[in-house]
């Protein structure tokens, strides 16, 4: 077996079947038993379809799209428009599909996009540079929107639907919401140290805390990362500002176009919901993505659809909640999966066989 079918088979077992089928299950389990809960699918035969409802539906398909576009038009841009845009669509893709199968809390798919960009012929340091500054820019959208929507709205808004006195399921939200955003802004701000003032010290750091007792399995994970960190701030020293301006815009857009479609889909099937309720609509959904990223399950599956339905509930007709919650994933996050089961292969043969023969033929390259 040659080299190439040996890192083909490595690449393709960390995407098995188990792992891709198992945020599915559970999605699909967690949204079967919160509607069998609610009313045994009794809210479904009360929507009443019409124009207005297929016009929002339209518009979070619409959401969707400028998603990932930004998505691409960022990336397009980070490598220097080095890919056509059909390539930059497979590392979108394939990057959310390995985010899809990954627990927000390991990081999701940022190691496997990073692997990803790399073989589609992007120099392996410029790779990490824009990945990691792509993942530094969703997280300081974050760490900037959620105090902003906190303070615009208010706690009692926000939490609106769960009781906030007390429990995992009320005051536990809140608490968790304020740890993993604390968690999230310290994480930022080492990486921007990184990035920006001193890699090589990080580097040290993460060695030297990493080869204490109980932690040294994870040295050379840290050894790895220090590199990365090295080499991403190496990258950004040479750019300025009409490098960045560009990369964070799209990350505003992309961002506010993913929270948009559930707002769209409340819309849809809600048609009494004033447009005043919107902001809070948005904000919800920031408290609920932060809170996902600590959750272990992959892609946040059946976390999610739980939080959906005790944090929007409250705008949503008496039963309906986890069936929007369903089409909510179908719309937002199944694709994902669909699409890279279809990319991968094809991905695979294209850039680690083919390039494998390649070099098979002419030893020297």
């Amino acid at each position: 077996m040659t080299t190439a079918d040996q890192d083909a088979r490595k690449f393709l077992r960390s995407f098995s079947t188990g792992k891709v089928l198992l945020p599915v299950i559970i999605g699909l389990g967690i949204t079967g038993f919160l509607v069998w809960r609610s009313s045994g699918g009794q809210a479904l035969q009360n929507v009443t379809w019409s124009w207005f409802s297929t016009w929002w539906m339209f518009l979070a398909f619409l959401s969707l799209v400028v998603r990932d576009w930004m998505y691409m038009v960022r990336i397009h841009h980070l490598t220097d428009k080095q890919l056509s845009w059909w390539r930059t669509f497979v590392v979108v893709m394939l990057w959310e599909f390995a985010s899809a199968i990954a627990p927000g809390i390991i990081g999701g798919g940022f190691f496997f996009a990073i692997v990803i960009l790399s073989r589609e012929g992007i120099d392996a340091g410029k790779s990490i540079t824009v990945i990691t500054f792509t993942s530094f820019l969703d997280g300081i959208f974050i760490a900037v929107m959620a105090p902003l929507v906190y303070f615009l709205v208010g706690r009692e808004a926000l939490f609106s639907g769960v009781d906030t006195g007390g429990g995992w399921w009320g005051g536990g939200f809140f608490v968790t919401f304020w740890v993993v955003y604390a968690i999230i802004v310290v994480y930022k701000l080492f990486v921007a140290y990184a990035l920006f003032v001193n890699p090589t010290f990080v580097k040290r750091a993460l060695v030297g805390i990493f080869s204490l007792k109980g932690l040294r399995r994870w040295r050379r994970s840290m050894v790895t990362t220090g590199d990365q960190l090295i080499t991403a701030a190496a990258g950004l020293k040479q750019r300025g500002w009409d490098y960045w301006w560009p990369a964070m815009l799209a990350t505003f857009l992309s961002w506010t176009a993913r929270y948009s479609i559930v707002n769209c889909i409340v819309h849809a099937f809600q048609p009494g919901t004033g447009f005043g309720n919107d902001l809070t609509i948005y904000a919800k959904q920031v408290i609920m993505g932060i809170i996902v990223l600590l959750m272990p399950t992959p892609g946040g599956s059946g976390i999610a659809e739980i939080i959906f339905n005790d944090f929007l509930g409250v705008f949503i007709p008496t039963g309906l909640a986890p069936a929007l919650a369903f089409l909510w994933r179908l719309i937002s996050y199944y694709p994902y999966i669909a699409i890279g089961l279809i990319l991968l292969p094809r991905w695979v043969r294209r850039n680690l066989l083919h390039l494998g023969d390649d070099k098979a033929k002419n030893p020297s390259s």
